[in-house]
């Protein structure tokens, strides 16, 4: 087990509607397993994103249990977790493409995508480097231009954008990875480019969720798939 959610739960309160409460989730189950790639299905609204967003703790759940293994065996069970755990949670155990990449102004593409290890090399030089070289690297194979990587994201399309958030959270490998609709501005050759990547993750062990509106990259990376919508009543 890499992750698991026990009867969660998700509701929202609406301050300006008087208090009122949305409900979104309902007693959702599901275990994720090493080496599979959970496919979230079902219509816009129905909650995906908001699994997603449970499961990394962006949102913390109304009710029920979320129970993380992280890269060191522990396991770290979301909903009691302090802000320092989450934090670290997120640096080595669990990645998040989210659907928009947020970036510090001025810091160049290569730098943004290098970052994850860089901070893990500390002062070594030569890890420094070897960070940067795979970065270049991821870049190249995502079809990012040379001339751009020394720009800032911030200025690119959201296509070259949303490479740079795949390139960034693909560089450090970690146990749980989350994806939300990576491929949604992608042209087909980067599209196939990203199964692959996902292919290679699962193979190394990746446990893997994701949203994909794309009905050929869903077959293609699926292990298995869970509707939504079951968790609405």
């Amino acid at each position: 087990m890499m992750l698991q959610m026990e009867k969660v739960s998700k509701r929202f309160t609406l301050h300006h509607q008087h208090g009122t409460e949305l409900s979104v989730l309902n007693n959702v189950d599901l275990t994720l397993a090493a080496g599979e790639c959970i496919v979230l299905d079902g219509p816009s609204g129905m909650g995906k994103s908001t699994l997603l967003k449970l499961m990394y703790a962006n949102y913390r759940a109304t009710s029920g249990q979320i129970k993380v293994r992280q890269v060191d065996g522990t396991i770290l069970e979301l909903t009691q977790a302090s802000p320092r755990e989450l934090v670290q949670m997120r640096k080595d155990s669990m990645g998040y493409v989210s659907q928009f990449l947020r970036v510090i102004p001025r810091v160049s593409a290569l730098d943004v995508v290098a970052e994850p290890l860089v901070e893990d090399a500390l002062d070594d030089l030569d890890a420094i480097q070897a960070a940067r070289d795979l970065g270049r690297a991821l870049l190249s194979r995502l079809r990012i231009p040379a001339r751009l990587w020394d720009l800032p994201p911030a200025t690119f399309s959201g296509g070259e954008q949303q490479r740079i958030n795949i390139a960034r959270n693909l560089i450090k490998p970690k146990p749980i990875l989350l994806l939300d609709e990576p491929t949604a501005s992608l042209d087909a050759a980067n599209t196939h480019t990203v199964i692959d990547l996902i292919h290679e993750a699962i193979a190394r062990g990746t446990a893997l969720v994701g949203i994909f509106h794309d009905h050929h990259v869903s077959k293609a990376v699926a292990t298995r798939h869970m509707d939504v919508t079951q968790f609405r009543n």
